[in-house]
Order: C-alpha cells, then sequence, then structure tokens
C-alpha cells in the first residue's frame, strides 16, 4: 500500500488523511523519521539524551502532520522540518531550566499533541522564521570556529549518522579517542548556549 504513497505529493497525502486514510498518518510519520534523527543527533550535542530528544522530534513531526494547512508558501517538508527543530529546542530550552529535572519524564502521544504546539507556527510570520534561522546559523558558526580540526570531522561524520566505530576507522583512531572528541563538542557546544 505504500508503495501507492511513495509517488505521491505530502501534500496530497495530507488531503488524503483529512479525508479518513488514518493509515497515511503512519506512512508520513515513517517516511521523515530520517528528519527527525537526524535534527535530534546535532542537538544531542547541545544537550539531552538523544533517545529523548527522538522522541521529542518524533511529536514535532505528529503536530505537523496535524496541523499542516495547504495556505501556507511553505511545503508539508519544510513545516514539518520547523515542527521537529522547535519541538526539540523547546525540550532543551525546558531541560536547561530546570537542571535538576530530567528530560526523560515522558507523556503520552496523546497528551503532548493538546499543548500550545505546532498551531503558531503556521502563523509565525517570515521574519520571524527568517530571524529564527539566523539564528540557529550563527550559533552553528560559533561552535564549529572552536573545535579542533579533528574535532570538525568527528561533528560531521556523526551528524551524518556514522557510529563511533565507524568514525574511529575513517579517521584512524581509537573509538576512545572519538568518544573523548564527542565529550569535549559537546562541552564546547554548551558553552555558547548556556
Amino acid at each position: 500500500m505504500s508503495n501507492s504513497y511513495d509517488t505521491m505529493k505530502d501534500e496530497e497525502l495530507i488531503r488524503l488523511l483529512r479525508e479518513g486514510q488514518s493509515d497515511i498518518a503512519d506512512y508520513l510519520m515513517e517516511k521523515y523519521k530520517y528528519l527527525v534523527r537526524k535534527k535530534s543527533r546535532a542537538m544531542f550535542l547541545i544537550g539531552g539524551e538523544n533517545d529523548d530528544l527522538i522522541q521529542e522530534g518524533m511529536i514535532g513531526l505528529f503536530k505537523a502532520v496535524r496541523d499542516f494547512r495547504f495556505d501556507m508558501e511553505a511545503s508539508f517538508q519544510t513545516f514539518a522540518n520547523l515542527c521537529i527543530e522547535r519541538q526539540i529546542y523547546t525540550a532543551i530550552k525546558r531541560q536547561n531550566r530546570e537542571r535538576n529535572t530530567p528530560l526523560n519524564t515522558y507523556i503520552p502521544l496523546e497528551e503532548a499533541t493538546k499543548d500550545n504546539g505546532a498551531e503558531g507556527f503556521g502563523m509565525e510570520n517570515p521574519e520571524t522564521i527568517l530571524i529564527d534561522r539566523e539564528n540557529e546559523s550563527v550559533l552553528r558558526d560559533r561552535i564549529l570556529n572552536a573545535l579542533s580540526p579533528m574535532e570538525k570531522k568527528v561533528l560531521l561524520s556523526y551528524m551524518n549518522g556514522s557510529s563511533y566505530m565507524q568514525i574511529a576507522q575513517e579517521l584512524g583512531k581509537t573509538p576512545k579517542a572519538i568518544d573523548n572528541a564527542i565529550q569535549r563538542i559537546r562541552m564546547k557546544a554548551k558553552n555558547f548556549i548556556y
């Protein structure tokens, strides 16, 4: 069944979902799971546990599927990307505010969708979105400038989904050296956030 969905645009799928084809929600969640993993891996370095951030990203993706509006100028993929980023970023900010409270206080997906999630995203003006992207770009540049050449290579490989073992083989280092580099990257990234 999903093979027939592969040839359709996301916006067409959302329209069919709203007409009652509920299996499309599962298809879209599966299709964009890679985006959630990619975003959560990047944010993991800044703060939070990767599994927790993946869960938050999936909530953001669910909100994107639920709240996408056809009158927006953005494509579904752009909107989903924004919802995922915002959900993960909000979770990290919440964790940083509550330093003694772990992020892994899970809530059911049904409850998470009742909060003030993505409804407001569709109402944002382009200026706010542009400023957020510029801020993210500045932060990314600052972090990259603080890294050694080896740490940059480790970071790029890690964010592309490579495991510690794969990165170690690629760079001719031990897995422990890669782990140490990841820990240094996290500390440097945190210095720009806190």
